[in-house]
């Protein structure tokens, strides 16, 4: 893969998705593996079949799509249904992130990958956003309805800030306003320009 890749990873609230935006916002190609996770599982793909096969019309909403919150309750409870799914999916998510980097034409492509940690043979570099926890907490809450409890347990089941920087090139704090955010962002984006323009 000739495209320069620069990974970026943050744990549930960090503001990852707003960071992505930022860079599409400014011209770069952005492959999000959430969006993949999604596309992946539409009526008629392999993985949507044999997702249903094992649970039957119950992870399903009217119109025949997968009811992603009923999935997701199925697969935090179940460690033997998380890894069913994780096998359905993992290799086409994988191949669309890779058609989405190697064909972008933007100077360098963002790939937006899971609330885990470490490298990943795609990018050539790695970005990682944090934000305090209480900060994590609420956005979640106030974005998905959640209780405190329930984005506690989600994030105690996460790696935790420390463990998800170790690896990282770069690191954004998302813990002030949108415009610091915004001018964070530009100064990397700069530097990546110069880093997928020199060589890496």
């Amino acid at each position: 893969m000739s495209k320069f890749v620069v990974g970026l990873r943050g744990g549930i609230g960090t503001g990852k998705s707003t960071v992505s935006d930022l860079f599409a916002n400014a011209g770069i190609v952005v492959a999000d593996a959430d969006i993949s996770a999604r596309t992946v599982v539409e009526p008629g793909k392999p993985a949507y079949q044999a997702i249903v096969e094992r649970f039957g019309e119950s992870v399903l909403q009217k119109d025949g799509t997968l009811d992603r919150p009923v999935l997701r309750e199925l697969v935090f409870s179940d460690n033997d249904h998380r890894l069913f799914v994780e096998k359905q999916t993992h290799s086409s998510i994988v191949e669309d992130l890779l058609n989405i980097t190697s064909s972008a034409d933007s100077d360098y492509a963002i790939l937006v990958l899971s609330t885990g940690i470490g490298r990943n043979p795609m990018m050539h570099r790695l970005l990682v956003v944090d934000a305090p926890l209480e900060n994590q907490i609420s956005r979640v809450m106030q974005r998905d309805d959640n209780t405190h409890e329930q984005v506690a347990a989600i994030l105690r089941a996460q790696p935790d800030r420390k463990t998800r920087m170790t690896d990282a090139d770069d690191v954004i704090i998302n813990d002030g306003e949108q415009h610091q955010l915004a001018l964070e962002v530009q100064k990397l984006h700069q530097l990546y320009l110069a880093l997928s323009t020199g060589g890496n």
